[in-house]
């Protein structure tokens, strides 16, 4: 340990932590821009700059370790004023449409403009002026907006491991793009938004289809159906101030309908599902020597960067499509006929954490006579938008219930939204499957947590199955090449992209604050530990569709509507 003085207070932090993180320690808040937590510093940005006592020129503070006797001013004028500068030349070099902008009021270059009282414009010169990158169906990249913090390198490079994006050129002509400076379509981008997280301006962000939704719900000939994920009902309470981890899910219904949509209907129908359908398809590979380990393919970021990176490991991807797929597959077949609708005038809205999703709902293995399973996608962050719009006060908003048949969930579909909640849930069914007996701990802590690569071991009747769990795309490279050169010791391998699973997904709202993920995870937790029913096969909604309609898991109607492929993308370009 050693001791130093921040702002005449005397602190004592460990020896080579830094000055930001010792402040950080007894209350002092030192605004960053380039910062991200657990990642080396770079010093980039030079927001973070203090005063230290010996020092010629301000020091960074997020990369300048602590010693012995130092002496330190976060807040002197010297500082307020370097820090004031900086802000007002990023402003001068920035778009000046802050109130059509889709980060007004959640920007950080607009909050330190506000804090450190910029009123006018000091600097004028000339402007960065590039196109808008909208070739992509999930994303768009504005790179007049990007301030050339590197958040986004880092995450894409560092995180993800992926590595679509970079800086290129030189001074005032450089530019974060990507390779070639081609469309985002034509990269190694496989849309998981985490990027879009990272981001303090609004350089990137989703791709809106909220007028798309708008104009089909006001279509008269249309039959608008919405279906919301798992993890959505964990987060979206954060967007109106409510405590962190709060289970929405009441007041997310009443709004959904008050919107103007025909049918609420919950993706935790098809996520049991997906569960019935994946279950029986691992068992079918265990025993009838399939293609092993099966990874699970509910994560379109997975699937896309297995296509385009490792599509030697095609073979052991599950054929299921994701869950909210699943479920507008069934929507305009199985729905459609029992309501007598027509299958071309429902119009299925899915609401997702994840940006992905909506590459994924153009795909076109996901549609059949050219019409989508899924007609359009918003996000967490986009939904909020839409109650904006609409004039809807959340908070004030009494508790609703989702329609049926096609609402009722059990507990296993909740976890889905957390890294590990899909092998636990399926773990749940495949044991019943096989052993006829109900799996008496349903909580499996060995999948659970953080860790980039988490195991497990579960006996059934004799039969050890060993499963992996992969909580964030960067973390896949190991798995996949013990699986590529026969090494392999797992039966089932979940892999999430996003960090921390569907709860972090690049649609969520925009926080850069780690512990907001803990919190989110205990609420879906929770909500499976409250649920009556926590095992997929006990959904009677989903017992029924069987009976009616699909005959048996894995039979032939089930593969025709609920399965898909998947193609080798390595050296084709994506055109979608």
């Amino acid at each position: 340990m050693v001791q130093l003085t921040i702002n005449n207070i005397k602190v004592n932090a460990e020896d080579g932590m830094t000055i930001l993180d010792a402040a950080k320690s007894v209350g002092i808040h030192i605004p960053t821009l380039c910062h991200l937590k657990d990642l080396a510093p770079t010093g980039a940005c030079r927001i973070c700059v203090v005063e230290v006592q010996g020092q010629r020129n301000l020091t960074p503070s997020c990369a300048f370790p602590v010693y012995d006797g130092m002496v330190v001013e976060t807040n002197s004028p010297r500082v307020r004023r370097a820090r004031k500068t900086i802000v007002e030349l990023l402003i001068e070099n920035h778009p000046q449409d802050c109130l059509i902008c889709v980060r007004n009021k959640n920007c950080e270059l607009q909050n330190l403009s506000e804090k450190y009282s910029v009123r006018e414009h000091r600097y004028v010169g000339e402007s960065k002026n590039h196109a808008i990158d909208i070739s992509s169906a999930s994303m768009e990249r504005d790179p007049a907006k990007c301030i050339l913090c590197g958040r986004c390198v880092r995450v894409c490079h560092e995180v993800q491991k992926v590595g679509a994006i970079d800086f290129t050129n030189r001074g005032f002509s450089t530019i974060v793009t990507t390779p070639y400076n081609k469309g985002i379509n034509v990269s190694d981008c496989i849309l998981c938004g985490q990027c879009i997280l990272v981001c303090p301006t609004a350089a990137l962000r989703e791709k809106g289809a909220l007028k798309e939704v708008v104009n089909a719900i006001n279509d008269r000939t249309k039959f608008t159906i919405v279906q919301v994920a798992p993890a959505v009902r964990a987060t979206l309470g954060e967007e109106y101030n409510m405590p962190l981890g709060t289970d929405v899910t009441g007041q997310m219904v009443t709004g959904l309908k008050r919107l103007g949509f025909k049918k609420v209907f919950d993706t935790n129908f098809g996520a049991d599902l997906t569960i019935m359908e994946e279950a029986t398809e691992l068992i079918h590979r265990i025993q009838n020597g399939g293609s092993l380990p099966m990874f699970t393919s509910c994560c379109p970021g997975w699937i896309k960067y297995a296509e385009q990176n490792r599509p030697e490991i095609l073979e052991h991807l599950s054929s299921c499509k994701s869950p909210h797929e699943m479920e507008g597959a069934i929507l305009k077949t199985y729905y459609a006929k029992k309501m007598g609708i027509n299958p071309k005038d429902i119009f299925v809205v899915s609401i997702m954490p994840c940006t992905v999703k909506k590459y994924e709902s153009n795909r076109n293995e996901l549609s059949e006579d050219n019409m989508a399973d899924v007609d359009a996608v918003l996000t967490t962050r986009e939904l909020v938008r839409f109650f904006k719009l609409a004039g809807i006060e959340f908070g004030d908003l009494p508790e609703g219930y989702f329609d049926n048949p096609l609402g009722e969930s059990t507990g296993a579909a909740a976890i889905f939204g957390t890294s590990g909640g899909v092998m636990e849930a399926a773990l749940r069914t495949t044991y019943f499957k096989i052993s006829g007996k109900e799996l008496e701990n349903l909580d499996l802590e060995a999948v659970r947590g953080k860790e980039g690569v988490k195991e497990a071991t579960v006996s059934i009747d004799g039969l050890d199955i060993n499963v992996a769990v992969v909580n964030g795309i960067g973390n896949v490279k190991k798995v996949l090449d013990d699986v590529q050169n026969g090494t392999s010791k797992y039966h089932f391998v979940e892999v999430m992209t996003c960090p921390g699973g569907c709860i972090n997904g690049g649609g969520q709202p925009i926080h850069q604050m780690t512990e907001k993920i803990q919190k989110r995870m205990k609420a879906l937790y929770q909500i499976d530990s409250r649920m009556k029913l926590r095992r997929s096969h006990e959904n009677e909604s989903v017992k029924i569709l069987y009976k009616e309609f699909l005959g048996e898991s894995n039979s032939h109607k089930a593969h025709e509507i609920l399965h898909t492929e998947y193609f080798d993308k390595k050296s084709v370009v994506d055109k979608s």
